[in-house]
């Protein structure tokens, strides 16, 4: 099958109601065959809803991109800035909160263009890391962040509904584009 390149762009406060869709849609197809309902609707309710993304895209520390093939949303990842865990042994880090890409576009290129441009993104911002928490039973997304120079670093629990879960932590030096 022929990729089509996506387009990257910043996400502005207008696109809140899309990032609500595409963040529910994406993490649903990711995790709800392994996750009780109760704690999926739970989860999806607290971290996806409309005043939360419009509060993320209002502030300065985060930065949204979404991925358009053929003007619509196939992906996206989203950038904070701020302290990284104590595992980190550095502050000069900002955080891979998210990255996604509908299930339709796996393989085609979106998350590897997406990942492009938050190391772009990244450089640009000044950090020397970029670190990120996958869920350790993900074994998908932990192939894709090695992939890209993730190495583990250490781990910390994410709170999905009424389940604590095991993520590992990953970090990828950002060295310049040439090097």
């Amino acid at each position: 099958m022929q990729k089509t390149p996506p387009t990257i762009r910043r996400a502005t406060i207008t696109d809140a109601p899309l990032l609500c869709e595409l963040s529910t849609v994406t993490f649903f197809e990711t995790f709800a065959a392994h996750n009780t309902e109760e704690d999926m609707t739970q989860y999806l309710a607290e971290s996806f809803n409309l005043d939360l993304q419009r509060a993320d895209l209002s502030d300065d520390k985060t930065t949204f991109l979404i991925a358009d093939v053929n003007e619509a949303a196939a992906g996206y990842a989203m950038l904070r800035a701020g302290a990284p865990p104590d595992e980190a042994e550095d502050n000069h880090s900002i955080e891979l909160v998210r990255l996604y890409v509908k299930k339709e576009w796996h393989g085609r290129g979106v998350g590897e263009s997406l990942m492009q441009a938050c190391l772009a993104e990244s450089r640009r911002q000044g950090y020397d890391n970029l670190w990120l928490g996958v869920w350790e039973n993900n074994a998908r997304a932990r192939a894709f962040y090695r992939k890209w120079k993730f190495e583990e670093f250490g781990e910390h629990i994410f709170q999905l509904g009424g389940d604590a879960q095991n993520d590992f932590l990953m970090r990828r030096y950002l060295p310049d584009p040439g090097s």
